[in-house]
């Protein structure tokens, strides 16, 4: 599933190639790809593609279109029109193909970005992170899951973060001390950081605008692992489920 660091990919490597540009029209090839009513969009100037937690955004001169990716949601440029092709941005030159295998994902105009998600796990301080920490008595894992807390993180990042900081997923959030939850923030930004100069993880898939895979999942540490050695200790790695998701981590290595 696209996360923080792929939805980032594709935004950045969509904008050379559509900034500036005017929309010609948005045309639907499944009902299921239209999230609420979208206004006639011609004429439209294209002036920035951006990420806003999972999600991409195309913000034109009037209002927005966000982009939820779901669980096999990619925009290409130019591509052709293929089975899993459930929309078209169309452009004064070129389109944007919008494919997505399981229908999970969907395109919608909002007049400007929603309030209702938490701030961006890389733009957040790491004062106003801790902050958001001690308010929380859930556990870290499920936090990071919860896009009101931040947005952007999933089950990917949410396992290789906390293993980077050593830290046990299933420990209360409030029960970090200031020098466990720093070294938390400063490993998210990290993993997150590597992820992106990486091309993102390419675990199905996941391709940036171009069509290109991403290489970061060729230094996962935990994530899809269970069973394996610990790459720190050797010890098996353990899987359990958080919020139902699946949660991958070192027992030994993971300090609760």
């Amino acid at each position: 599933m696209p996360e923080l660091p792929e939805a980032e990919t594709i935004a950045r490597t969509l904008a050379p190639h559509v900034e500036g540009r005017r929309v010609r029209g948005l045309r639907f090839l499944a009902p299921r790809a239209r999230r609420g009513p979208v206004p006639d969009l011609a004429g439209r100037a294209l002036l920035r593609t951006r990420r806003y937690g999972k999600q991409v955004a195309l913000e034109l001169d009037r209002g927005l279109l966000l982009v939820k990716l779901g669980m096999t949601g990619s925009l290409r440029w130019s591509a052709p029109i293929g089975p899993h092709t459930r929309a078209l941005i169309e452009l004064e030159e070129g389109w944007i193909a919008f494919d997505d295998i399981r229908q999970f994902g969907s395109i919608g105009w909002e007049p400007d970005y929603p309030r209702s998600l938490g701030p961006d796990p890389l733009e957040v301080s790491e004062a106003e992170f801790r902050a958001r920490l001690a308010r929380r008595s859930a556990c870290v894992k499920a936090l990071f899951l919860n896009q009101g807390f931040l947005r952007g993180l999933g089950n990917i990042y949410a396992d290789e973060i906390l293993f980077a900081a050593s830290i046990d997923p299933r420990t209360p959030a409030r029960r970090l001390s200031a020098e466990r939850a720093g070294r938390l923030y400063r490993a998210m930004r990290d993993v997150l950081e590597r992820a992106i100069a990486a091309g993102g993880s390419s675990i199905s898939d996941y391709v940036d605008a171009d069509g290109r895979r991403g290489t970061f999942q060729q230094f996962h540490q935990v994530y899809g692992r269970a069973g394996r050695s610990c790459p720190r200790c050797g010890h098996p790695l353990r899987r359990i489920l958080i919020a139902q998701r699946g949660t991958t981590f070192c027992p030994r290595c993971q300090r609760y």
